[in-house]
């Protein structure tokens, strides 16, 4: 029998939201922190019962149209700046809300939207874009090359200073959002973001959709989306991810100032 790790280490995913398959995304995501034996994950529905942060080392967030309080906002800058990791996944920076001129999204929660460092304004059709390195020398990034991927591209405004690992270019429209025509725009894809002794790092990508997760709009959706999840690179970088947001130092490996 192989040694094992010594110490345990406490973490906390926020899986919920709409227009998504949720289940798929928790389910994936909960395989992939079983590789490490020593992670001890609870997981929620929303963000209530934050005070658990307090024993954890990081936290985990796949969600849309799902953001914490005013005060839940306090909470998890207060548990950052203490040291504190967020795994921001896909839609977590996004608010939605359906007005006749399609779906707006209000600049109405700055203290959340500043402290991911983005937030998301609309999406073309799912489709084909090609993913740029643009640090190469980051834990994340080191050893993948450019690639194309087919996936819901995440058109996000910065909010507050990041350092960007891998982006794309778009322009075009996004057809159904107030945020339609958009001049050649660089779209952040993957980045850090420091938060006093904590950090935190958001992936756009990974949008999915099964059968049943438009309730209201369409009782049987008859395509079912995976999207990212089809992509070994995909995993990997989630791999990624959880192997940096272990780390109890407060700070990754890449490169002095990301």
């Amino acid at each position: 029998m192989g040694s094992q790790p010594a110490t345990r280490i406490d973490a906390h995913f926020v899986a919920a939201g709409k227009y998504h398959d949720i289940d798929y995304a928790r389910l994936e995501v909960l395989k992939l922190l079983m590789e490490h034996p020593q992670i001890r994950t609870t997981v929620a529905a929303d963000y209530s019962g934050l005070e658990r942060l307090d024993a954890c080392r990081f936290l985990v967030t796949y969600t849309c149209d799902l953001v914490p309080t005013a005060e839940q906002a306090q909470q998890i800058r207060a548990w950052l700046e203490k040291g504190g990791k967020w795994l921001a996944l896909h839609g977590t920076n996004s608010i939605l809300v359906f007005t006749e001129g399609g779906v707006d999204c209000p600049d109405d929660r700055p203290d959340v939207m500043e402290m991911l460092g983005t937030q998301f304004k609309a999406h073309p059709p799912i489709g084909p874009f090609k993913v740029e390195v643009v640090d190469r020398d980051h834990e994340f990034t080191r050893g993948i090359d450019d690639f194309e991927i087919v996936d819901e591209l995440y058109l996000s405004y910065t909010t507050a200073p990041i350092h960007t690992l891998m982006q794309t270019t778009f322009e075009g429209k996004a057809t159904g959002f107030t945020a339609e025509k958009w001049d050649k725009t660089v779209v952040p894809l993957l980045y850090t973001r420091d938060i006093g002794r904590g950090r935190i790092s958001y992936n756009a990508l990974g949008h999915c959709r099964g059968h049943y997760d438009l309730p209201g709009m369409a009782d049987f959706y008859p395509h079912k989306e995976l999207c990212a999840w089809n992509y070994d690179v995909y995993y990997d970088l989630l791999r990624r991810g959880i192997t940096w947001a272990m780390r109890d130092d407060g700070q990754d490996s890449g490169r002095e100032g990301a």
